[in-house]
């Protein structure tokens, strides 16, 4: 029996070498993508032009291969059309292509032609932000204007007279009427005059010069007439002759890894026609108004992508070049990546004889660095792919039903009840939520409202941890000195401060460590101010209640938020938006006080030893039935609702009634207090770190998108399974060490913070493992993996002792392995106030020369 567990046991390494061995070969796969296919078309213009495929049934969302496209709207198109001028020239294809293009510049100028009896007619609108928009009806595309235009010879009109974009289309008026304009062969020598005259032209005749395939037909759906003299092998030939002349065969061997260069400075755009649809036409020429708007938003992709301010989110990669990092925000990035690996070498070097086992005090620094840098290559480079996000229900339903099926398999039992809110319990709860939130995110499913209001519960709920949590601590603890309040913060914010500078992204982006890093002050404050009467439970309950009363007034007065916030932006050049800023915080302005008053009613049960009542069992069967019902009908409210919009004026009315069902029914009986997953609770115990590098690492354009490690549209399932691999890997790591660059921060009273289950063995007998915390909300104190969690009510089960127990009885203070390597064993170390205030003035400093550089 041995001997064959032996033979199927797996290395407890097994899961390094998975996520190394994946990032392994995404870095592969990145590099081979560069040699390939890359280095040819570093702007993805030419996939922009020439590949794709709709993501959608409904032709509303066309994905290139490896960008992302982004949508435009009027205001997006000020910055690169603004005062010029735009000239589109042709037959009635480019006629429907021009009046979508021109309602996309100026939603209020006509989408269709104002008159069907005057369509063969010239056109010329302005838009709001004074872009000309011209259009000249020429099908054989050689008439004097189209030549004038076509040599830069253009009548002054008020505006820059180098037209922003020219469009000329042609071909199926020479085929419709091929007995009188020549066909087929009249059409080759004009494309050929017209190609050489723009390639002959001392100054290009635009900024941007299109000429259009000629569009498939549906020979089905011709009439009569137009099926006798139109062939789809003739359109093919014709689009083939138009891609051969402007992008000429390379004879070297360059071109067996890529497509050439364009030789011609004129762009294609032959993947219009691989957005047809059959369907989609009623005389099988002209295609529906979503698929004509969706090809005049490529020609503003390839127009304005790279032209417009380059600032986050950067949610189009299609055509467009990542801004090269400011001078300060690289040296940051520098001086992040390169600490550990700069320290860990000087503290090898001074300590030879100690050698390696001294030097690996900086590995959670060099890994927190690499960890930083990967981020960085990921979301602000072109090395790996980014593409849009669509929802499918099925994906959707797909990936929580997976997901759940792996929690349920994953499930352990304790051999007692471990209490109400356990810490296992806590941590499974925030692992199933974070899984939740981030499939919602992955799979686009913001704009669905039957989906977008249980995952709003989810993030009150875990603000409702904190509240709960750190209330517990308080009044258990007591303890409301400096070195905790400065863990807590640290701990929450250190990450997203880091990413904040080195992505160039507001702090406020990142909304969940900023938040939760107010209703922790919040809490602090409300329990701190007259600590000596918490013990009195109405003064307590005054204390919150006018605490809640003063915030709820407010945020309801909103000068006083954005006189904060213009003090912060004049004092310490923060520059946050108090509208966006307020709806984020009174969308859930009361539930962290329910967890308050949750706290205090369970602390006070357990203190009376109410559970011990012969009504008690009686008490929790009403309380689960009850519980049942509330969730029945939350769900048919929140179903019943027009829009999310509309939920939200509910919600922060209602979101605590849901939650407090769970809590009742989780915390039900003694044998479902005693259970929890292991996979979700490895995720919510690294929940706050999966929250925020979604952003960059798993996600794309700051959410915007989705993350490609491996090339290829069609590849986007096993796609999935890497990132996400590589995702919850970092994550997990990150955690950790987090945990362990806060303790270097901030000091210890213990000789090593347990910020991870190997801190924890060092100083947790064997009779228990003894951390609680609070993950994305609150406390310091760490679990397994470094992160934070909601810290539950002391229960006789519990043997093993907090390590804020240990905490509070402090022993000799630690040296900081920074320091070691600068002042030695025994030399001067700063006190954490003013580590902080020092790193304070670091950022204000930083702040200001931010902003000067943006002013330059």
């Amino acid at each position: 029996m041995s001997s064959s567990r032996r033979l199927f046991s797996l290395n407890p390494s097994w899961h390094h070498y998975i996520a190394l061995s994946t990032g392994a070969f995404a870095i592969l796969a990145g590099i081979l993508h560069y040699i390939i296919s890359g280095r040819a078309d570093p702007l993805h213009c030419n996939s922009l032009l020439t590949r794709g495929t709709w993501l959608d049934e409904n032709h509303r969302n066309w994905q290139p291969e490896g960008c992302m496209l982004h949508v435009y709207q009027s205001k997006d198109t000020t910055a690169c059309l603004a005062s010029r001028r735009v000239v589109f020239t042709g037959d009635s294809v480019t006629r429907t292509l021009y009046f979508q293009f021109m309602h996309i510049v100026d939603s209020k100028l006509p989408s269709a032609p104002p008159d069907d009896n005057h369509k063969h007619s010239n056109y010329s609108f302005t838009s709001e932000s004074a872009t000309t928009l011209d259009f000249f009806w020429d099908p054989y595309l050689n008439t004097s204007s189209t030549l004038s235009l076509i040599h830069g010879h253009l009548p002054h009109r008020g505006v820059d007279d180098r037209p922003a974009m020219l469009v000329l289309g042609s071909g199926l008026w020479y085929l419709r009427y091929a007995d009188t304009t020549g066909g087929l062969p009249a059409w080759e020598a004009n494309m050929e005059s017209l190609l050489e005259s723009v390639s002959a032209a001392s100054i290009k005749p635009a900024d941007e010069v299109v000429i259009l395939p000629v569009e498939d037909i549906v020979p089905s759906k011709l009439s009569p007439a137009r099926a006798e003299t139109m062939h789809s092998s003739d359109v093919d030939a014709m689009n083939s002759d138009l891609h051969h002349r402007i992008n000429p065969p390379s004879s070297d061997l360059y071109s067996m890894f890529s497509s050439s260069p364009a030789a011609l400075p004129v762009s294609l755009p032959l993947v219009f026609n691989k957005m047809l649809d059959d369907a989609s036409t009623e005389d099988g020429l002209h295609f529906s108004d979503d698929i004509v708007k969706a090809h005049a938003n490529i020609l503003l992709n390839l127009r304005c992508n790279n032209v417009g301010p380059k600032t986050v989110p950067f949610d189009k990669t299609c055509c467009r070049a990542y801004p090269p990092p400011s001078f300060l925000q690289l040296a940051i990035l520098a001086a992040v990546v390169m600490y550990g690996p700069i320290m860990w070498y000087l503290a090898y070097a001074r300590n030879p004889i100690k050698g390696i086992s001294f030097a690996d005090d900086y590995i959670p620094a060099v890994i927190f660095g690499l960890s930083i840098g990967t981020i960085f290559i990921a979301d602000r480079t072109g090395f790996w792919l980014k593409e849009q996000k669509q929802f499918v229900p099925w994906s959707f339903g797909f990936l929580l039903l997976s997901s759940l099926v792996v929690g349920l398999l994953t499930v352990k039992r304790a051999d007692k009840d471990m209490g109400f809110l356990n810490r296992d319990q806590t941590d499974e709860w925030k692992g199933w939520m974070q899984v939740a939130i981030l499939v919602y995110h992955y799979t686009g499913a913001s704009k669905i409202s039957g989906i977008y209001n249980p995952i709003r519960v989810l993030v009150a709920a875990y603000l409702f941890m904190t509240g709960y949590g750190h209330t517990t601590f308080y009044m258990k603890k007591g303890d409301f000195g400096f070195l905790r309040v400065a863990q807590v913060l640290v701990r929450l914010n250190l990450l997203t401060v880091v990413l904040a500078y080195t992505m160039n992204v507001d702090y406020l982006a990142y909304y969940f460590s900023p938040l939760v890093s107010m209703w922790y002050l919040i809490v602090y404050g409300t329990m701190a101010i007259g600590s000596q009467y918490n013990d009195r439970i109405l003064i307590l309950l005054s204390k919150i209640l006018i605490s809640m009363g003063t915030f709820t007034w407010f945020m309801a007065e909103t000068w006083m938020l954005d006189a904060v916030f213009a003090f912060l932006e004049r004092i310490f050049s923060i520059h946050w938006s108090a509208r966006e800023w307020n709806f984020r915080v009174t969308l859930d302005i009361w539930i962290v006080y329910f967890g308050m008053f949750l706290a205090i009613a369970v602390t006070k049960i357990q203190a009376h030893r109410l559970t011990d009542h012969h009504l008690w069992p009686m008490a929790v069967k009403v309380a689960v039935g009850t519980s049942i019902l509330v969730l029945m009908w939350f769900f048919w409210f929140e179903l019943m609702q027009t829009s999310k919009f509309s939920y939200n004026t509910w919600h922060r009315y209602i979101s605590f009634l849901p939650i407090a069902a769970f809590v009742t029914l989780r915390n039900s009986s003694s044998s479902l207090r005693s259970c929890s997953s292991r996979a979700f609770s490895r995720i919510g115990r690294c929940s706050l770190e999966t929250f925020i590098i979604q952003y960059h690492l798993w996600l794309a354009g700051d959410t915007k998108g989705i993350l490609l490690l491996l090339p290829g549209t069609r590849w986007r399932p096993i796609n999935f399974v890497i990132s996400t691999i590589i995702f919850i890997y970092v994550s997990d790591h990150v955690s950790h060490v987090t945990g362990e660059l806060t303790t270097w921060i901030c000091g210890s009273k213990e000789t090593s913070l347990p910020t991870s289950t190997r801190n924890i063995s060092r100083h947790v007998g064997p009779s228990g493992s003894g951390a609680e915390s609070v993950p994305l909300t609150s406390d310091v104190r760490t679990g397994k993996d470094g992160d934070s969690h909601p810290m539950e009510p002391s229960t006789p089960v519990r043997p093993a002792r907090r390590w804020v127990d240990r905490l509070a009885e402090g022993t000799s203070p630690q040296r900081s392995p920074s320091y070691k390597v600068w002042y030695g064993e025994s030399g001067w170390r700063p006190g954490v106030k003013v580590r902080l205030a020092v790193w304070m003035g670091v950022m204000w400093l930083a702040n200001s020369l931010w902003t000067v550089a943006d002013s330059t």
